[in-house]
C-alpha cells in the first residue's frame, strides 16, 4: 500500500505497496523507481492484459511491483484464467479471477515475523477482527509458526509501505512484505491495520477500488487502468454513486483509519 505523508514544507501539497492522501495532495512518502525500460515489452504487455497499470513498474523477488503494493509473479503472469471482475458502484470493487477456495469455510492462519515490532502483531489481531466480524466463509486466525499468510520485513531500501500478491491455485498469496521504517509503529490498531488489512485483501483477490481512477485516493492526474479482457459484475445493493474510505482505496493517509464500508462489507460477503 502506498500512503501519502505530510512531509516538510517543500514537500507538501504536491501508502501492501498502497499510496495515501493529502493537503492538497502530499507527495508520496517513498517514490517508487521506474525500471520498466528493463523489463521486457513481453512481461510489460502480458500485465497490461491483466488490466494492470505497468507504470513505475518494478522487478523484485518473486516477480514484478505494481500498483505500488501488488506483486506478480511468474505464474500469475503464465495462467489464462477466465477473467471477471466485481464491480461496487461507481466506486468499484474490484476482484481477480483467482480466489482462494474456502468450500463451505476455511480458515486462513496469519504469521507475524519476529522480526517485526509488537505493534504489527497488535495490527494483525485487529484486521483478523475486522475480517472474522463479517461472518465469511473465509475466516483468519494469528499463529506463531507456520502459516499460510506470513508478515516479513520489506527488503532493504524497498520504495514501497508493503506489498502483497494475488491467490494462486485456490490458496492466498503467502506474504505481506512490510516496510517498518515508512509506516512506523504509531497507532497500530487503526493506521497500520488498515494498511495491513488492506495487503490481505490483495492475498484473498481484491483489487484497488479506485482502479478506474486512482486519482480519485492517490491524487495527481486521472488514471484510468483500463478494463483489459476483464469484464465487471454490479452487485445489487451497492451505491452507484462514488462512496470514500474503502479499504481498498489506492492510497490511505497518514495515520488514517479504515474499517469496512458498507459496500466493502457487500463485496466481501458476495465473494466469500
Amino acid at each position: 500500500m502506498k500512503i501519502k505523508n505530510v512531509l516538510s514544507t517543500a514537500f507538501l501539497c504536491s501508502a501492501s505497496a498502497l499510496t495515501l492522501f493529502s493537503c492538497s495532495k502530499e507527495q508520496e512518502a517513498v517514490a517508487p523507481a521506474t525500471q520498466e525500460a528493463s523489463i521486457s515489452q513481453t512481461v510489460i504487455s502480458q500485465i497490461k492484459d491483466m488490466g494492470l497499470t505497468t507504470q513505475d513498474i518494478q522487478r523484485v523477488d518473486g516477480g514484478y511491483l505494481v500498483e505500488g503494493d501488488i506483486v506478480i509473479t511468474d505464474e500469475n503472469l503464465a495462467s489464462k484464467p477466465d477473467y471477471q471482475m466485481l464491480r461496487v458502484g461507481d466506486q468499484e470493487q474490484y476482484r481477480t479471477s483467482n480466489l482462494v477456495s474456502v468450500g463451505s469455510g476455511r480458515t486462513v492462519s496469519i504469521r507475524v515475523s519476529t522480526a517485526l515490532p509488537s505493534a504489527y502483531v497488535t495490527a494483525t489481531d485487529e484486521l483478523i477482527r475486522r475480517y472474522n466480524a463479517q461472518g465469511l466463509l473465509i475466516r483468519f486466525t494469528r499463529v506463531t509458526s507456520g502459516g499460510s499468510i506470513v508478515l516479513n520485513p520489506s527488503p532493504t531500501g524497498a520504495s514501497y509501505l508493503a506489498s502483497a500478491g494475488f491467490p494462486s491455485g485456490g490458496n492466498p498469496y503467502n506474504q505481506v512484505l512490510v516496510n517498518v521504517g515508512a509506516i512506523g509503529t504509531a497507532n497500530a490498531s487503526t493506521y497500520i491495520a488498515t494498511i495491513l488489512a488492506h495487503e490481505v485483501g490483495h492475498c484473498i483477490g481484491f483489487r484497488h477500488t479506485d482502479y478506474m481512477d486512482r486519482s480519485y485516493s492517490c491524487g495527481g492526474a486521472f488514471t484510468n487502468e483500463g478494463a483489459s479482457t476483464v469484464g465487471a459484475i454490479h452487485i445489487p445493493g451497492t451505491p452507484t454513486t462514488a462512496s470514500a474510505g474503502s479499504w481498498m482505496l489506492a492510497c490511505v493517509g497518514s495515520g488514517q483509519n479504515r474499517p469496512f464500508t458498507s459496500s466493502d462489507v457487500t463485496a466481501l460477503r458476495y465473494v466469500y
